[in-house]
């Protein structure tokens, strides 16, 4: 997805891009494509869809999967250690950096819109459920123990986290913007170039 919004955006500069993608497409199967379009900072939005597992291809293990986590490719368990998609996108060079829920509704919206506004690459780690394949094979009950789960044990928002002791943040993946600098635009660059050579030729 990424490489064809890169063209996109390229090629019409004025618009508003917006990616949405799942763990699996943005971090393995594209994850050169997700390295470099960070590494450009070309004006995206870049919503990845994490939900542990490849949700529409069969519920293998992705590059998010936890340690021990049961999929169709990993049946006693995976071994693998699972990417952070958010520090994955600060050291490729993206300028806008946070993490949401599918839970916490109101507070992914707020985020969405910062992400929207900024002018580089935004990468937004949506984290959300996917109870068919992942749920099952790991005894959730339902969709709404999932959910349930995510707002219960496994995140908190980073400015709480600045007022917790260490022992309660242990486990906790932080939400909200973790990263945000400022840093030429690809797109402008480009142009800039352009225009210079242009200059330089008369």
């Amino acid at each position: 997805a990424l490489s064809f919004a890169t063209g996109i955006k390229f090629a019409q500069p004025k618009l508003k891009v917006i990616v949405v993608t799942g763990d699996g497409d943005a971090l393995a199967i594209g994850g050169n494509h997700f390295i470099h379009t960070c590494r450009r900072n070309i004006d995206l939005t870049v919503l990845v869809m994490t939900n542990a597992t490849y949700g529409m291809t069969g519920g293998q293990y992705s590059p998010t999967t936890p340690l021990g986590a049961v999929a169709t490719t990993s049946r006693y368990g995976s071994v693998e250690p699972p990417f952070d998609t958010c520090e994955m996108a600060k050291a490729s060079g993206a300028t806008f950096v946070a993490r949401g829920t599918a839970y916490h509704t109101i507070e992914l919206e707020k985020t969405i819109y910062e992400a929207l506004v900024h002018k580089g690459t935004s990468v937004v780690d949506i984290i959300d459920a996917c109870p068919t394949y992942y749920g099952r094979a790991n005894k959730y009950k339902s969709a709404t123990h999932m959910m349930e789960a995510i707002e219960k044990d496994g995140t908190v928002n980073i400015k709480q986290a600045d007022k917790l002791p260490p022992d309660k943040l242990e486990g906790k993946v932080l939400r909200g913007v973790l990263h945000k600098v400022d840093r030429p635009e690809y797109c402008e660059q480009y142009e800039t170039l352009i225009m210079e050579k242009a200059r330089s030729k008369k």
